[in-house]
């Protein structure tokens, strides 16, 4: 099985994107799932599904065309078949804070039930083997990355705090009971914790392969989107996803000739060459502005002829490594980089804001930091094979 993930900024047309890669891989005769992970659903829409298709079916895949299938995660079905103990339990201690009845349903779904959710299908797909392909159409940016790092997060806690936590509340139990101003979280909530951790479990090392899983990020040519393009590029390489292409949407195609689009065509122009910079070896695709909105499942297959040339294949494994790591060891933090285009050379190293800037003879990398290291500077590097290996440490 193939999963391709779709992410971005909100608005720049991602979900238009992951529809259009889904026709192509299911014209090509793979069955192929669609599913939006956006807690704001507008897979439906943008197939101009109407008749209330989804209605009454949400969370369960839809046949839409001919080997073709739709899903949008519905976090309300999905409280009352995996979460009921979990929600009922912070339903409970929401009523006794005062709130309402509907107030507190409400307020019980918290984040990332969602991302758990849509990750409990891709596992169970996966194994099932009912799908060749999966394409996620994720949600914006910051909840995208929330969405591939769940996995970690909740092994971390299953592993250090789980059994602990479980074991403890169950010999206080008796006594807290008389003296806690709260209901303490019954046993059941920890079994439906257990439960749902054995869901997922596995998914994580489905995501970091890439002969599996791949990242597409999509973006339109404008400062303020590309500075987010950047950011998720980086955090999705922090954790072990391999981004295979980089998608810019909407840009003024070359037969509009009215000055008006003229700045508009300068401006995208120089970003799109910043784009192809920063994200050098990743192949960055252009797709042009459309006459009209992208809606329906022809315009969707008008937008695939123009994402990819005939008789591509969408899925087709192109990168097996992110193009740099970042890694600490003891109290040192390296970067880590694949230079195959370089065996020995000069090698020169600066700091751009949160940016590390490497250059080797005339080919320069941007390399956006993490947080953690954005305060560091560059100390030293070396060649190790085919890697650059940049020691960071603090500025003087």
């Amino acid at each position: 099985m193939r999963i391709l993930l779709f992410s971005g900024k909100g608005g720049v047309g991602k979900t238009s994107v992951a529809a259009a890669t889904a026709i192509r891989l299911a014209e090509s005769g793979r069955r192929t799932l669609v599913m939006s992970v956006d807690p704001a659903h507008s897979l439906g829409d943008s197939f101009d599904i109407g008749g209330g298709l989804f209605h009454g079916k949400t969370s369960e895949p839809i046949q839409a065309a001919d080997r073709l299938f739709l899903q949008e995660v519905n976090i309300n079905h999905e409280i009352k078949h995996y979460w009921a103990d979990i929600s009922a339990y912070i339903s409970s201690l929401l009523r006794t804070a005062g709130l309402s009845g509907v107030e507190a349903d409400e307020l019980a779904i918290f984040p990332g039930m969602e991302e758990l959710s849509a990750m409990m299908y891709v596992n169970q797909f996966r194994k099932s083997a009912e799908f060749d392909i999966m394409v996620l159409d994720c949600a914006p940016t910051a909840e995208s990355l929330r969405f591939v790092s769940l996995p970690t997060t909740l092994d971390w806690y299953m592993k250090h705090i789980f059994n602990f936590q479980r074991g403890f509340l169950k010999a206080v139990r008796p006594i807290a009971k008389r003296v806690a101003p709260v209901e303490l979280p019954p046993d059941r909530y920890f079994a439906n914790i257990q439960e749902l951790f054995d869901k997922i479990q596995g998914i994580d090392a489905v995501l970091e392969d890439p002969e599996i899983t791949s990242i597409r990020l999509v973006t339109n040519a404008e400062k303020m989107v590309l500075r987010e393009t950047q950011r998720a590029f980086v955090y999705f390489s922090l954790h072990g996803l391999t981004v295979d292409s980089i998608i810019v949407n909407r840009l003024v195609p070359p037969e509009v000739s009215d000055p008006f689009f003229e700045g508009w065509r300068q401006s995208q122009a120089s970003i799109v060459g910043e784009i192809e910079e920063y994200f050098a070896p990743v192949p960055v695709r252009r797709v042009p502005m459309f006459r009209r909105e992208v809606v329906g499942y022809e315009r969707l297959r008008e937008l695939a002829d123009t994402l990819y040339e005939p008789g591509e294949d969408p899925a087709a494994v192109t990168r097996k490594s992110t193009p740099f790591e970042f890694v600490r060891e003891g109290g040192r933090y390296e970067v880590r980089m694949d230079i195959p285009f370089a065996e020995k050379a000069e090698i020169g190293l600066f700091k751009k804001d949160d940016e590390l800037v490497v250059e080797i003879g005339t080919i320069r990398r941007h390399v956006g930091l993490p947080t953690t290291m954005a305060g560091l500077e560059p100390a030293k590097a070396r060649l190790d094979g085919r890697k650059l290996v940049i020691e960071m440490s603090q500025g003087k």
